[in-house]
């Protein structure tokens, strides 16, 4: 999935380009509404994330252009500005949600998420993901979420594609370019340490001791399994 972040301070259109690529997004950055217009055109992204204070045209002007050609796509406005009328005003413009600086990056990440989940289920409809076993849980794709009885669970796009492709090969090894491979892409440049961040913050999520996990096994020098 595609996030187009259109904010003008580096700050922020990095931190937060960072922060949402570690969650499993293809990001496009603008930093002003002109450029995010033509990105939008070019490039097609699943939702928008608009700063309204930008040069050479602001979000609000940007949002127009957007809602003229596509009425359906999600988008997110950032800004400084706080008072109810800008809000209103980012509503009224056809915003899904309206977030206030400063944000801390557990708001912003469960908002994305928020938006994913209904993305996902109106795909689902032309396009379905179904749900998979994974031990003694179930995963939810178009949800984001695993539950084990009644218990749920919040995961992240980047941690439901190493699921899938675990579940997918149950039993094998799969070695860690395959796992980059398939779960950020060709093109990604991995760190050494980024694979095996994910999987340890994976099993504290889903394994019920992640010290002694029972579900993804290292196989060392190799890579992983599902068991």
């Amino acid at each position: 999935m595609k996030i187009l972040i259109a904010e003008d301070d580096l700050n922020i259109r990095e931190g937060l380009k960072d922060l949402l690529s570690r969650e499993g997004y293809e990001i496009l950055t603008a930093e002003n509404g002109r450029l995010a217009i033509e990105l939008f055109q070019k490039k097609q992204p699943d939702f928008i994330i608009l700063d309204i204070m930008m040069p050479e045209m602001d979000g609000y002007a940007a949002c127009r252009e957007i809602r003229k050609q596509n009425n359906d796509i999600p988008i997110i406005f950032l800004s400084a500005k706080s008072e109810e009328i800008d809000r209103v005003i980012g509503l009224e413009l056809g915003a899904d949600d309206y977030i206030s600086k400063p944000f801390g990056t557990r708001e912003i990440v469960a908002r994305i998420r928020a938006i994913t989940r209904r993305y996902l289920k109106t795909q689902s409809q032309t396009s379905p993901q179904d749900q998979f076993s994974f031990g003694d849980l179930i995963i939810f794709p178009n949800e984001l979420r695993a539950k084990r009885n009644e218990q749920l669970i919040d995961l992240s796009l980047r941690e439901i594609k190493i699921l899938q492709q675990l579940a997918k090969h149950k039993n094998k090894v799969l070695s860690r370019d395959h796992l980059f491979n398939t779960c950020w892409g060709y093109d990604y440049m991995p760190n050494s340490r980024t694979l095996d961040q994910h999987i340890s913050k994976l099993r504290k999520l889903i394994e019920h001791n992640a010290a002694n996990p029972q579900l993804i096994k290292t196989v060392r020098g190799a890579g992983y399994r599902y068991e």
